[in-house]
Parts: C-alpha cells; structure tokens; sequence
C-alpha cells in the first residue's frame, strides 16, 4: 500500500468540518456488536487500533480521524487484515461524537484513548484543541460505568490541559497518585510515541476512570 501524504494539521474550525457526521448502523460495521468499545480520538493512520483490535478478538475498536485520506487508507488496511472488529470513520470529533454515541448499546463504550493531540501551540488557537469542556461532557455521559479515558502527549501543557479538563467533571478520577505514568498501559504504542521515546523525550499519561 502507498503511504498517503496529508498535511500534519488541520483547522476543526474551518467551515468545510462544521457538518456532524451521521451515525452509524453499528450492527452492520462489527461482527458482534455485543463486545465492548474501545474508542480512539483522533486515530492518524489508525496502526494504534488495528494492532489492537489484532491482539483483542474480544473487543470493538473504533478510530475517528479528520483527515479522511487517512481513514481511506486504513479502512483499506483493515480490510487487507479481514478484521471485523475495527473500523475507521472521518470525522471532527467535537461536532460529531454525540450523534455517533447516542446510538450505541447502553454499557458499550468502555475505554477511549486521546493520544498526542495537535497541540496548536498560540492562545488564540485553543479552540481547536480536541479537548474541550463539551468533548468531556459528552464522554461522561456515554461512557459505561468504570470505564477508562487514557491520555497522553509529549507536550506537558497540552497534557496538563487534558488532565484539568477532566478533573472539573466529577464523573471522573485519576487513577493512582495524580502522578505521570511512566509507562504505557496498552500493549500497542503509537508511531509518534515510539519516536518520541526513541529521542529520549518524555511523554505525559494519564488514566481516568469514571466513578458516578
């Protein structure tokens, strides 16, 4: 498969992204809907799910991405995989996700990951960082009862953020001591994780848990 190029950013805002997406016919996209849901916010080229959803048979992943050449190429590589248990949709996550939640089984959702968000670095871009109060609303409603959120970036404010984010929605706590988890508590890291380690730098997680 030839590897598509896209561009490394793109603006949430922009108008051409305002159009939520439809939700889905969940019985028609797994095998065996009944498993339960591993959700991946902005999934890039999606090696992060399929690996997953390779090593656990047993649980649905979904990826949502905003670049759809991306999601284009790896609903093909699922496909190459013959993976029932995975699929990829293109989307922006933060107009799109409640249209997509509100139709799944109740109790389905139990763990999303959010890993190395574009930080958009300038105050006045802050609005496009996925992780907004409304996003969090919307994964305490949805989520099932100790279910996980697992947070990571190699960029400490962004990190920091996505950790105050959470703690001003009383459905959730941090596991464990507040502190940063040295490692990674998946068995699949993600590209930009690996090279990330590789220079030596440090990335920032952390697991939340709903607890209401």
């Amino acid at each position: 498969m030839v590897r598509v190029r896209v561009r490394q950013h793109v603006n949430p805002l922009a108008q051409k992204y305002q159009t939520p997406a439809n939700p889905l016919d969940w019985e028609k996209v797994y095998a065996k809907l009944n498993q339960p849901l591993h959700l991946d916010i902005g999934c890039a080229r999606g090696r992060f799910v399929l690996k997953m959803a390779q090593l656990q048979p047993s649980w649905n992943f979904l990826g949502l991405e905003i670049r759809e050449p991306l999601v284009e190429e790896a609903n093909q590589l699922r496909d190459e995989n013959q993976l029932t248990n995975l699929h990829y949709l293109f989307c922006n996550v933060n107009n799109s996700l409640q249209p997509l939640l509100s139709t799944l089984p109740s109790g389905i959702l139990q763990r999303v990951s959010i890993q190395f968000p574009d930080p958009w670095f300038k105050n006045r871009h802050a609005k496009r960082r996925v992780v907004q109060p409304e996003l969090v609303s919307e994964l305490a409603e949805y989520l099932a009862p100790e279910g996980i959120i697992f947070l990571q970036s190699d960029i400490k404010f962004v990190a920091e953020e996505m950790r105050v984010r959470f703690l001003e929605n009383p459905v959730f706590k941090i596991q464990g001591n507040n502190e940063w988890l040295i490692e990674n508590p998946f068995p699949v890291p993600t590209e930009r994780e690996i090279a990330t380690q590789n220079k030596g730098e440090p990335v920032y997680r952390l697991v939340f848990e709903k607890i209401i």
